[in-house]
């Protein structure tokens, strides 16, 4: 049951980030206005000393979103082929069992980089985006990479032979 848990997790995250990657694509607008807002650091306190950072490029605002996208994509791909990896795996001995799991961990990486690091580390500190009543998602970004992590720690335990 161990182990099916944690394939069966993993498949609920890969779920998530392929919804994310493409509702993004499918409805590009909505979301899209979410990141030049950001970027243009329009609706937060207009601090001189960080309006430096803002991005009033349009083409980049399209590159940060499409980079968004691939980074959900890819942490869709990653961990599905983790879940399918450990799936494979459920019955073998707990070292092949730990070496089928390097697909859900770097789906767990992967997401954590969009979700933490680009959401709260890039959006949310250098483009302010934290000052924004409006364009502020680190709450949400927080709920899933929270999320992310206790997957990935679960994960990542060791299983015994007869995990099952």
């Amino acid at each position: 049951m161990v182990r099916w848990s944690k394939i069966v997790m993993c498949l609920c995250l890969a779920s998530f980030a392929f919804l994310c990657a493409a509702d993004n694509v499918f409805d590009y607008g909505a979301n899209f206005d979410f990141v030049r807002h950001v970027l243009t650091m329009d609706t937060t306190f207009r601090d001189p000393v960080i309006m430096g950072r803002a991005v009033a490029t349009p083409w980049l605002w399209h590159a940060f979103y499409w980079l968004i996208i691939a980074g959900e994509a890819g942490t869709a791909l990653f961990l599905a082929l983790g879940s399918w990896s450990m799936a494979h795996a459920r019955h073998a001995s707990a070292a092949a069992f730990q070496r089928a799991k390097h697909w859900a961990i770097a789906g767990a990486l992967t997401g954590f980089l969009v979700w933490f690091f680009g959401f709260m580390v890039v959006g949310g500190e250098w483009f302010a985006m934290w000052q924004s009543r409006i364009w502020n998602g680190q709450e949400g970004a927080f709920r899933f990479y929270l999320t992310i992590v206790a997957v990935l720690i679960f994960v990542n335990q060791r299983d015994g032979d007869n995990a099952d």
